[in-house]
């Protein structure tokens, strides 16, 4: 029965339960002990060595109980009218067969189980649950079940034809629990998997592919991402204990000793949260991404860093106190419609926005800030008062631009893309949430750096 439990955590570790071999162990011990008939204690028992926290104690229960299950395999000959006088086994009978006509769902349960060992079904994938299904009735002896069904239907005589009948029912609801035992197993070895597929797909695709169904997908995603980025960059560091040892403050926290070293000083960094204001254009032309842009821009905003955020397209508005007051859906049904901001949804004018910025906000840029701007730069052939970008370029520590089109449309018609360049330290082709992660990752890699070489 080593075989069993080994699928078992094999398909505990499908579902993000973390096992090391030592745990293995003492779960074999476990089974060695409370053996696998009292199904209740036999739960207790592997719960209590192979589930550390909650969360896994509660992944644990499900994936036992559909792991551990029977069901779907009822009596393939239950229900067939008549069964006084089901089948009469024969000498020539196939394994199969007999089986189904004499032996007991447990029988059934046992010999699929074995079939699905023996063609590795625990590396069942969406896509080939057919192939495995026909494998696992090849291990079972199905062309022996035909064989006889082909013979019966070959013979004359009542009794017969009756038997290739109730045969062939048998053999259909076999494979219809051959399938229902596949899609257990592919809940249990493959979900996971696809799981990771789609997150790969949606951190990939272009965000103006995306539809309104994997909103909430996108912000698990962003969350996740965000949460180790924040790992990484955005705590404040302690004085350490140990590391590499600052050879001046040493000295001096020593003067009163002599030089003898009593106190040891080690350096460490002090990483302090950035300084952030982003623009972030809402308009129709960027209308299929932006709602994704928001996404990030709101979870930056909760789990990252604190930031300024405005938004604009016929003018520039701040809206900042939606993103700390309002949960993600509201926020971004206000921002998009425009509700109670003030934003005027007209022809989009960069110039008049950042005409607006210089006048009311350019004081809030300093030397520590970073200035982000999400859109495609496109001005309705107005005015795109680069000077005016030019003096936030000036004072701000860096300025990047995120353009959500192709870099070859960058100038193409009423885009100023060509004559903002000049003015940006960055500016990338944005239009993933791949791309929004390196992004964000360079911009925190390179605050960092620079907060240590200056401490």
């Amino acid at each position: 029965m080593e075989e069993v439990l080994e699928e078992f955590v094999l398909a505990l570790r499908s579902s993000g339960v973390l096992i090391s071999v030592a745990e293995c162990i003492d779960a074999m011990r476990a089974v060695d002990l409370v053996g696998y008939a009292d199904r209740q204690l036999l739960r207790e028992a592997l719960s209590g060595v192979l589930a550390k926290s909650s969360d896994e104690k509660q992944v644990f229960t499900i994936t036992f109980e559909r792991f551990f299950s029977s069901e779907g395999f009822p009596d393939p000959c239950q229900g067939i009218e008549d069964t006084s006088i089901r089948v009469d086994l024969r000498a020539s009978d196939s394994t199969l067969t007999r089986l189904l006509v004499s032996g007991t769902p447990a029988d059934l349960v046992m010999s699929v189980r074995e079939g699905a060992r023996a063609v590795d079904v625990a590396t069942i994938g969406f896509f080939f649950q057919g192939p495995y299904i026909r494998r696992i009735l090849h291990q079972m002896g199905l062309e022996g079940l035909n064989h006889d069904i082909e013979m019966a239907h070959g013979e004359d005589g009542a009794a017969s034809q009756r038997r290739a009948m109730i045969l062939e029912l048998a053999r259909s609801r076999l494979i219809e629990n051959v399938k229902s035992f596949a899609g257990r197993q592919y809940t249990l070895f493959a979900g996971s998997s696809t799981e990771g597929a789609i997150e790969k797909y949606l951190r990939n695709a272009r965000l103006s592919e995306l539809e309104e169904r994997d909103l909430k997908r996108i912000y698990a995603i962003i969350q996740k991402m965000l949460k180790h980025l924040n790992a990484l960059y955005a705590r404040r560091r302690k004085t350490s204990k140990r590391g590499q040892l600052d050879f001046k403050r040493t000295f001096r926290a020593n003067i009163a000793f002599d030089g003898l070293m009593f106190d040891r000083m080690w350096k460490a960094k002090k990483i302090d949260r950035p300084d952030i204001i982003v623009l972030c254009d809402v308009s129709r032309s960027v209308r299929a991404v932006v709602r994704f842009l928001l996404l990030f821009l709101y979870g930056l905003n909760q789990t990252l860093v604190k930031i300024r955020s405005f938004v604009f397209c016929s003018n520039l508005v701040e809206v900042s106190d939606i993103f700390d007051r309002c949960l993600v859906e509201e926020a971004l049904a206000r921002i998009l419609t425009g509700a109670e901001t003030g934003l005027l949804m007209g022809r989009t004018d960069y110039g008049e926005v950042f005409r607006e910025f210089g006048e009311k906000w350019l004081d809030t840029v300093t030397s520590k800030t970073t200035v982000i701007i999400l859109g495609d730069g496109r001005n309705n052939y107005g005015d795109p008062q680069t000077e005016i970008l030019k003096a936030i370029y000036r004072r701000c520590r860096r300025l990047i631009w995120l353009n959500p089109e192709s870099r070859p449309l960058w100038g193409a018609g009423d885009s100023e893309m060509n004559r903002y360049l000049p003015f940006c330290h960055l500016a990338k082709e944005c239009n993933t949430v791949r791309h929004l992660e390196r992004v964000v990752h360079a911009l925190l890699r390179h605050h960092s750096s620079l907060s240590s070489s200056s401490g």
